[in-house]
């Protein structure tokens, strides 16, 4: 508890704020007018928009969300495979995000699990997937679980398929995806669109401690970009944009740890060992964003006999018409547009009745802005007044 209020601390936050403005005045002098660094967590938003961390950065210092809600990115094609099992009586499983998470088309009159639901469909929302496993092998009945998530979830899926725990009429519908890759995209494609470029990588913990900050130093170098894995307290990140900004300052790359308390160089080795012996890396597609090499997680070896895609024949998703018409997701969750830029932002999608899937989950950057006025009063006024 001690070591939780020092991360809250206020007289060593304007300490690290105080650092933030000395390196961004440096840089500033440098020539920089803009300085972009780029989260790839949804946490690290939550924190920053909780908090009002963006009001409390220098002009220059633009701390922008990039593709870090695992749910945002899971493909249309996924949820509408998922709908259709359901009301095939197919019982589907899944975590309570992924049960509102609306497809871009409509299935059998539903476009989520929830109105497949209410259709009549067989849709189980459940904490964990273990608890998946515990419900099919009592009703022995067709069963698939739409597995969602990045590296931190991966393990435990992994972990019961390795031990020989999920009975065979349990199926993995896997969107599961790999971080690192995503976060390269996203990077590269400010450049190519001609916007300003990312100065730096405000790394996920969370994704950290199963990977370990290697994978992160590896990306760093092949950038040119520096890197530093944060925590999540609102301190944490202020000593990363700290960091991060003094890495530019003297021009170094490679990847820093601040959230050290968890996240180490190699990172969880035995979670590793599981993931590489159940599943295989392919490239996957992810929404709003196309086809990424190298960046999903698919069933590999004698555990393909759990693959629903092979086992219901279904079509591997590309990425093609991935959401719904007027909805700017594809741009918010690549960093290159703001929640509030959206026209249906507040309007049409809001998180009682979400239209795109970046208000669905509380990592999405939509829903995080929604709830709590991720934009732009608080900033806008904070500026004006000179903080």
């Amino acid at each position: 508890m001690r070591e939780l209020e020092l991360y809250r601390s206020h007289e060593l936050a304007e300490k690290v704020r105080g650092l933030i403005r000395k390196y961004a005045s440096a840089l500033r002098s440098r020539g920089f007018k803009i300085i972009k660094l780029m989260n790839f967590c949804g946490t690290h938003e939550w924190t920053t928009v909780h908090y009002g961390l963006r009001s409390l950065m220098p002009r220059e210092v633009e701390l922008v969300a990039g593709p870090g809600c695992p749910v945002c990115i899971t493909p249309s094609l996924c949820v509408e495979h998922a709908i259709r099992l359901s009301l095939e009586g197919v019982t589907v499983y899944t975590f309570g995000d992924a049960f509102r998470l609306p497809a871009t088309r409509e299935v059998r009159g539903a476009r989520s699990l929830r109105e497949a639901k209410a259709l009549g469909g067989s849709v189980r929302v459940v904490y964990s997937f273990m608890d998946a496993i515990r419900d099919a092998a009592k009703r022995g009945c067709e069963a698939i679980f739409l597995a969602i998530g990045f590296e931190t979830t991966a393990p435990g899926y992994a972990i019961p398929l390795a031990r020989g725990l999920v009975p065979k009429n349990l199926k993995l519908l896997s969107a599961l995806r790999l971080t690192p890759p995503a976060a390269r995209h996203a990077i590269l494609a400010t450049v190519e669109r001609g916007l300003e470029p990312v100065r730096g990588i405000i790394a996920p913990g969370h994704v950290s401690t199963v990977t370990g900050a290697e994978p992160w130093d590896r990306l760093s170098r092949e950038l040119r970009l520096p890197a530093v894995i944060s925590g999540f307290e609102p301190l944490d990140l202020m000593i990363s944009v700290a960091i991060l900004l003094r890495m530019i300052y003297l021009g170094r790359v490679g990847a820093e740890v601040e959230y050290r308390r968890l996240v180490t160089w190699e990172g969880n080795v035995l979670a590793k060992k599981f993931i590489s012996e159940v599943f295989q890396v392919s490239d996957a597609a992810w929404r709003g964003l196309g086809v990424i090499p190298d960046s999903g997680l698919e069933l590999a070896g004698p555990y393909v006999k759990y693959d629903a895609y092979r086992e219901y024949g279904l079509e591997i998703p590309d990425g093609r018409e991935d959401m719904p018409s007027g909805c700017r997701c594809a741009d918010v969750i690549m960093g290159l547009a703001k929640p509030v830029e959206c026209p249906l932002f507040m309007r049409a999608c809001t998180p009682s009745r979400p239209y795109g899937p970046c208000m669905v989950s509380s990592e999405g950057t939509c829903a995080i802005w929604a709830r709590f006025g991720g934009g732009g009063l608080a900033d806008k006024v904070a500026r004006e007044v000179g903080l």
